[in-house]
């Protein structure tokens, strides 16, 4: 199975440890395309060895590619909501994780999706049983 894991890059790096830590946990389950993501040495400036069109092109092909997408949605981010709609758009299922112990909220625009399933969460532990539930449910329909 085949994930994109989707978190902020230019909308902030203060939860890079979060990404790292979830794509560890994922890549125990299945294989993550953008385990990138959770490089802590990425800054909020992103892949400045690549074009924004280079980025736009392959991420958007990891998006077609990916049997799922787990989202981490904690730090708004626009490339992140518009990964997300892409990933509805074409009937994939989506998971947004929402780490409660931030000082935001979270979009409507994503919490009021009945297309995505979102869950909240305090500790890791908490992320990675929703992780590991959504992947085993989603292998359950294969």
């Amino acid at each position: 199975m085949k994930i994109y894991f989707a978190a902020a890059i230019r909308g902030g790096r203060e939860y890079a440890a979060t990404y790292h830590a979830l794509i560890a946990y994922i890549e125990t389950l299945a294989e993550v395309l953008t385990e990138h993501i959770g490089d802590r040495d990425l800054s909020a400036h992103g892949e400045t060895s690549l074009t924004d069109t280079d980025i736009y092109s392959r991420d958007m092909e990891w998006v077609t590619a990916s049997d799922a997408m787990i989202a981490e949605v904690t730090a708004p981010s626009l490339g992140v909501g518009y990964e997300i709609g892409r990933a509805v758009a074409a009937g994939t299922p989506v998971l947004c994780l929402f780490n409660i112990s931030s000082d935001g909220r979270l979009s409507a625009m994503i919490s009021g999706n009945p297309e995505v399933k979102v869950e909240s969460y305090g500790e890791l532990a908490e992320a990675e049983l929703a992780i590991r539930e959504f992947i085993e449910q989603l292998m359950q329909c294969e």
